[in-house]
């Protein structure tokens, strides 16, 4: 299976397409709605830190990127992620967040697995993302 195949980058791709509209603003919420899920699973630092490393691996390709404190308030975890975002156009951010996305996500997947991965993303993500999931995660 083609990394490009993979339901949960399908799954980003598709989200990310329908958030044409402030993008900084969507990926914040993509995000905040990842890390609930994420972080009822492996707890706060669990998450920041497996966020300090995609973002780590996402810096040669957009330098701009700069990690968060880990230890942030919640209204303030992606607050640097934001204004990042918000200093680039609106394809450069998609792309940026894009990439971050499926960093962490292939981290999470390397951790737990494909399968559970796609799932918390479905929970994270709502009726949109099991939706369009659920045919291509039969297929597996």
């Amino acid at each position: 299976m083609e990394t490009r195949d993979l339901p949960r980058h399908q799954l980003i791709e598709r989200l990310m397409a329908q958030r044409t509209e402030k993008v900084a603003d969507a990926a914040i919420t993509l995000w905040a709605q990842m890390a609930i899920q994420i972080i009822s699973i492996v707890g706060e630092d669990g998450f920041n830190s497996l966020y300090a490393r995609s973002v780590f691996l996402a810096q040669p390709t957009f330098p701009w990127l700069t990690p968060s404190a880990l230890s942030q308030p919640n209204d303030q975890r992606f607050a640097e992620l934001k204004k990042g975002l918000e200093g680039q156009t609106p394809s450069q951010a998609r792309e940026a967040n894009n990439l971050l996305l499926r960093t962490f996500t292939g981290i999470l997947a390397a951790l737990i697995g494909e399968p559970l991965t796609t799932r918390i993303l479905c929970a994270a993500w709502g009726d949109d993302a099991s939706t369009s999931t659920s045919k291509e995660f039969k297929h597996e």
